[in-house]
């Protein structure tokens, strides 16, 4: 019995690793498939093509849906083919923002990447194999400019950072955390550029990707351009089917959306954040698995299931670091612990604090007990008295809660 058909390009996989192992250089513990189809990283087990045959789940692979009928319950695949459904799971995610989408000067060029799918990390880890010792512009100040930075430097290519913001990681990182990373950073040879944007691209005569164009007037040269500026969630097919708010699909806290028998999950829903009595979007694999879960759990479950209660978690594993938050970030902050970029092994953290509560924390450096104790105190939003006090404690705090 067909229970569900996925409609990807290769069985589902665990997105994260392509940022990071999987560029590594041959020999440093280089991620490749099968090794992270879902859902090994949440611990669980690793799901192979085969494995969808013994449930029952029809894969299809290379199958692009074109249009989605959700009153008739039918959806259209590009080469025409009519699937019918009873229940309707939305998992479209989101895709990457190109700069050829705002008309930048020259951003068609070859040897400028985007990385979302396996096919993108496929052609960087190429590009990286042709241009030994190159030169590389990273576009972006996030996730992915923070992440493909290291990665690039690994590989021995020179690598320049521009961002437009104050400091790196500005929807998450305190100016005091992103200054850590920033001279980390710097320390490792990566030169960082800030307060400016590229705005257009040279190439040679093999349309090859040569300078980036800074709108300070600068002119870098670049064998490689990867382009983090942001991503959108894929809803165009659901268009004025759905109910959709702030920028998502709207949905309950089983994930139902304003159409009987239609969820949403992951990036494109939209959802009651219980814990802060908020209405939000998250993009995180840690949310796409637990959204995805809540979501079966509702359809599938013959007995009582508990309203979705999300605690927001984020993290990041670059060279030698590795860094966790739970909560929200709002507020005033409390910096402790040794955020020294020189140190052998620096541990620091970052705790958010509003009406005399703790609502957020961020550790770099944690131990596996620490990183527990840190999500604890953001579920549990332990008051404070004083802030000088809780910088003075750190992690202890956390730690007895």
């Amino acid at each position: 019995m067909s229970c569900g058909i996925l409609c990807v390009q290769v069985a589902p996989y665990e997105r994260p690793a392509l940022s990071k192992a999987y560029l590594f250089p041959t020999g440093k513990r280089t991620a490749r498939l099968p090794g992270f189809h879902t859902c090994v990283g949440s611990g669980g087990e690793r799901l192979l093509p085969e494995w969808y045959t013994e449930k029952g789940i029809e894969l299809l692979l290379n199958t692009e849906i074109v249009k989605a009928d959700v009153p008739s319950k039918m959806l259209v695949s590009a080469a025409g083919e009519t699937i019918k459904y009873e229940i309707l799971i939305i998992a479209t995610g989101s895709t990457v923002l190109r700069l050829t989408d705002f008309g930048v000067e020259g951003a068609d060029a070859k040897n400028i990447f985007y990385l979302r799918e396996i096919d993108d990390a496929d052609k960087l880890v190429e590009a990286i194999k042709a241009k030994p010792n190159g030169k590389a512009v990273i576009v972006g100040g996030g996730y992915i400019g923070l992440e493909l930075s290291a990665a690039l430097k690994i590989n021995n290519i020179e690598v320049t950072m521009v961002y437009p913001e104050p400091w790196c990681m500005p929807r998450l990182f305190t100016a005091g955390i992103a200054a850590f990373y920033e001279v980390y950073y710097s320390n490792k040879g990566i030169n960082i550029i800030k307060g400016t944007v590229a705005t257009g691209f040279t190439s040679d005569s093999n349309g090859e990707v040569k300078e980036v164009k800074l709108k300070d007037g600068r002119v870098l040269e670049a064998d490689i351009v990867v382009v983090g500026v942001g991503g959108r969630p894929v809803t165009a097919l659901f268009k004025e089917q759905v109910d959709e708010e702030k920028g998502g699909i709207k949905t309950d806290g089983f994930f139902k959306t304003s159409v009987s028998d239609v969820y949403a999950v992951g990036d494109v829903a939209t959802f009651p954040m219980k814990i802060y009595n908020e209405i939000r979007r998250v993009e995180h694999v840690d949310h796409a698995r637990k959204s995805a879960e809540q979501a079966v759990k509702a359809i599938m479950s013959t007995v009582t299931v508990e309203e979705y209660d999300y605690l927001p978690y984020f993290y990041s594993r670059a060279f030698d670091l590795s860094w966790q938050f739970y909560g929200d970030n709002v507020g005033e902050t409390v910096l402790f612990g040794n955020d020294d970029p020189k140190a052998e092994k620096p541990k620091f953290g970052t705790y958010w604090i509003k009406d005399g509560k703790i609502l957020g924390a961020f550790l770099e450096g944690g131990s596996p007990d620490e990183n527990k104790a840190i999500a604890k105190v953001a579920r549990v939003q332990p008051s404070v008295d004083s802030l000088e006090l809780l910088s003075k404690e750190g992690i202890a705090f956390a730690c007895k809660i």
